[in-house]
């Protein structure tokens, strides 16, 4: 029986807080928006009259598709080319979901996301249903199938295993842009020493090509080799125009609500930076320069960045 137009609107109603929960769950833009296409085809067959509870089912389902997808997916990363990196979503994006609370914006933001690679699909999926929606400990044994006592001790499991990362520092949108514009003065001075100063002494550094664009598999770490690393990679003229072919605008923004600088060049995202920033600075620098990761963002941009000046030129 087709789904009557009341029905629609329950998922449409719900669709928001389940890509969310998807995106955080995988990772990914696109696999987030197939996990919740997958949802509504299941909400098409389903007899939605005898649902009680449209908006437990429509998690329920949803979080049995994205066990199912980040199942294969880990198979699929053991032959990925070079290290893989969550996809960054830039300020704005309705996909972050919600950032009411330090524990909402934690979940989502790129560091946890990178961590969250480490957790089985059980223990992410815990993690993400508890910390990030504030789900009881019911609710989520309801929907893996599993008891309420085994959804704790994964939960705690799962958070003392995020924890384990270093202490990471909550920013807000100008402290970020005042962090990115320090980063981006250093980066580009030609200098390794004021890098040097804004990175803690085991800062680390890590990109993600696909295979498409050259990025360092086991990546850098300490201080003095991050800094070198940046140093060519910012360097005016340098790296960068070899590899998009074209001059790169480079611009302050924030991603997965902390400090980014996004590379633009004819219009197209070639590559976002994501910061970890800590009390003691910056502690980790991931680059997203795959393509098939930046589409997202490059429409996002096209929309949202009109007449805004770049803070440097590659």
């Amino acid at each position: 029986m087709p789904l009557s137009a009341v029905d629609v609107d329950r998922f449409q109603d719900a669709a928001p807080r389940l890509t969310a929960i998807a995106y955080r769950m995988l990772g990914s833009a696109g696999e987030a928006e197939d996990a919740v296409q997958e949802t509504f085809l299941r909400w098409q067959g389903a007899d939605v009259g005898r649902i009680e509870v449209p908006e437990a089912w429509l998690t329920k389902v949803l979080t049995n598709i994205c066990l199912n997808q980040l199942s294969s997916a880990r198979r699929r990363r053991e032959t990925y080319v070079g290290t893989w990196l969550p996809e960054p979503l830039l300020a704005g994006d309705p996909m972050l979901g919600p950032a009411d609370t330090a524990e909402q914006r934690e979940s989502v933001s790129y560091a946890v996301l990178v961590l969250l690679e480490r957790l089985s699909p059980h223990e992410r999926a815990v993690y993400v249903l508890r910390e990030a929606f504030d789900h009881s400990h019911r609710e989520i044994a309801e929907m893996l199938d599993v008891s309420e006592a085994s959804s704790q001790q994964t939960y705690h499991r799962a958070k003392k295993r995020v924890a384990e990362g270093k202490a990471r520092t909550d920013i807000d949108e100008a402290a970020a842009r005042q962090i990115v514009e320090e980063f981006l003065a250093a980066a580009t001075s030609g200098r390794t020493e004021p890098l040097v100063r804004l990175l803690t002494q085991d800062a680390f550094s890590v990109g993600d090509g696909g295979g498409t664009v050259p990025a360092r598999a086991e990546g850098f770490l300490g201080a003095t080799a991050v800094a070198t690393f940046l140093r060519g990679l910012f360097k005016p003229g340098g790296a960068t125009r070899n590899y998009v072919g074209a001059a790169t605008e480079v611009y302050a923004t924030t991603a997965n609500g902390g400090p980014a600088v996004v590379a633009v060049a004819d219009g197209r995202v070639v590559g976002i930076t994501c910061l970890e920033v800590t009390a003691d600075g910056i502690a980790a620098v991931h680059n997203q320069v795959n393509p098939d990761k930046l589409q997202r963002a490059t429409a996002q941009w096209a929309a949202a960045r009109g007449g805004v000046a770049p803070l440097a030129v590659l």
